[in-house]
């Protein structure tokens, strides 16, 4: 029965973007061209409904007690609503929806071409977050696999431990601890020549830009404003393309990722072959350890060096993380302190605090970081209510029982930060914007995971924090600001992003 799911899985999900990518091009061709393209649409939509009626049936007499659910449309499955709902802004309801028909604990779906498992609540949580590799391993889809190359060398595990084990020198807290005064000066640069010469400014690409400055300075440090432009076009194309629908035909967001990431790879190749030969000859300054020079240095567990390409696409994964996460989170506090002048008020009494005992021109440090507990309560609020990641998903490495539903091997699950972050059970009043909600000792543990959970927990969350408070005690100590459109939508694709980008006026202090 498994073999014939995954059977099902991977002619599907190639079934689907074939299908999607004759859609794009009938829109494009000639009579002939059309009719061609529409025959091979009806081919593959043909096969498709077969194969999955076929797999049905075999389900069905299997006796495997699968969870409740529904598989959706042939070959597409559930992946369109799925999507229409973040589009929508509104991520939580295709969760919520199906929880409250079929389980609160899980239900079975189909996305991206895949037989999925989604589970819920907090239990779903620690299910997934305490089995890595004993039930279950990380999944990506195939567009991931596709921009990373070097990934498919080795396995997930494999992968995921040589990287993690680069890490630690750089994004504990003992190590990033030097790292705020950098950040501050950086926050201070970006402010004083991208919004206070403005009287309107649009927050998210202009967060980009600074977590993209302050990924390039901490990673590879790289400091120049030119040379920092030179490849952050093509990276923003990168980073908005990476979980695209992977069809690799000219104009898809899928293939100006792939070209982007290739100029990108490129750029970084060059950095790195500069900076091995300054390493070789000791000639590379003390301010350059960072981790560019870790991994240029650190040996395997079989004493190997890491080669460029490895050390390329590694530094391209974290770039990506150390970015896109943090931007969005600050452009929805910009967002929430717009529309609650009581926190905003908060927030700039307790930055104010902080500054007072600043000596004129002295940069922030670690123990200003620590005196910011309402901000980063607010940020949390911040990220329960937008949360930057969506979910994630695990592959079943072999057959396992579940609140009474059988999981086959192969099978994809998933958890939604959604599933409990907007859950009433564990947040009261969820859509109520309440910071006090992180005092003490916070929410109940397996209910907030904005940064997943267990080995795979996102090594940057402290990284982030750092990044997240150091922008916005200068941000709001020089501005406050309201927004010049009071409703703008907001659209979750995949992360979440004011659709408008989120103009505001600014008002200087």
């Amino acid at each position: 029965m498994v073999s014939f799911d995954l059977l099902y899985s991977n002619l599907i999900f190639y079934f689907l973007f074939s299908a999607i990518a004759s859609i794009q091009m009938i829109m494009q061709q000639s009579d002939m061209e059309l009719l061609l393209l529409s025959f091979l649409l009806l081919m593959a939509l043909s096969l498709s409904f077969w194969i999955r009626f076929f797999v049905h049936k075999l389900e069905k007499s299997s006796g495997i007690n699968l969870p409740p659910g529904k598989m959706g449309f042939p070959f597409i499955g559930e992946s369109l609503e799925f999507l229409r709902m973040g589009r929508k802004g509104t991520p939580e309801r295709f969760i919520q929806d199906r929880m409250a028909k079929y389980s609160t604990q899980i239900f079975k779906t189909c996305l991206l071409g895949e037989p999925t498992a989604v589970v819920c609540g907090a239990a779903g949580n620690k299910l997934l977050f305490s089995n890595e590799n004993k039930l279950v391993t990380s999944w990506w889809p195939r567009s991931v696999e596709k921009i990373f190359p070097s990934s498919l060398q080795t396995s997930t595990k494999e992968e995921s431990m040589k990287t993690r084990k680069l890490l630690p020198a750089f994004l504990k807290p003992e190590a990033l601890q030097k790292y705020v005064g950098i950040m501050d000066s950086i926050a201070k640069w970006h402010l004083d020549n991208h919004w206070d010469l403005n009287e309107t400014v649009t927050v998210f690409p202009l967060a980009k830009q600074y977590t993209f400055m302050v990924a390039c300075r901490l990673f590879l440090s790289i400091d120049d404003p030119k040379h920092i432009a030179k490849f952050a076009n093509p990276f923003h194309i990168l980073a908005a393309g990476v979980m695209s629908i992977p069809i690799n035909f000219p104009g898809t967001p899928f293939n100006r990722a792939i070209k982007a990431a290739d100029s990108v790879r490129k750029e970084l190749r060059a950095i790195i072959k500069q900076r091995k030969i300054q390493v070789l000859a000791g000639k590379s300054s003390s301010s350059k350890h960072d981790i560019l020079s870790h991994m240029l240095t650190t040996t395997d567990e079989n004493g190997q060096f890491l080669n460029e390409m490895d050390i390329a696409d590694k530094i391209l994964g974290l770039l990506i993380g150390g970015h896109d996460t943090a931007s969005a989170v600050i452009t929805f506090i910009i967002k929430y302190l717009a529309e609650l002048p009581q926190v905003y008020n908060e927030v700039l009494k307790e930055q104010m605090e902080v500054a007072a005992g600043k000596k004129s021109g002295e940069m922030l440090d670690w123990e200003d970081i620590q005196k910011m507990k309402y901000s980063w309560n607010v940020a949390n609020e911040v990220m329960r209510l937008a949360p930057p990641l969506q979910g994630s998903f695990r592959e079943a490495i072999t057959d396992f029982t579940y609140a009474g539903f059988s999981i086959p091997k192969g099978w994809k699950l998933y958890w939604s930060t959604n599933a409990t972050h907007k859950n009433p059970d564990y947040f009261p009043d969820p859509e109520k914007f309440d910071p006090s909600r992180f005092e003490g000792n916070g929410p109940i543990p397996y209910t907030y995971v904005p940064f997943g959970g267990g080995p795979r927990m996102c090594p940057g969350k402290e990284y982030a924090r750092l990044e997240i408070l150091v922008f916005i005690h200068n941000v709001v100590r020089r501005f406050s600001w309201y927004k010049l459109h009071p409703n703008e939508d907001v659209i979750v694709d995949p992360m979440p992003m004011p659709a408008k980008g989120l103009p505001i006026r600014l008002r200087h202090h």
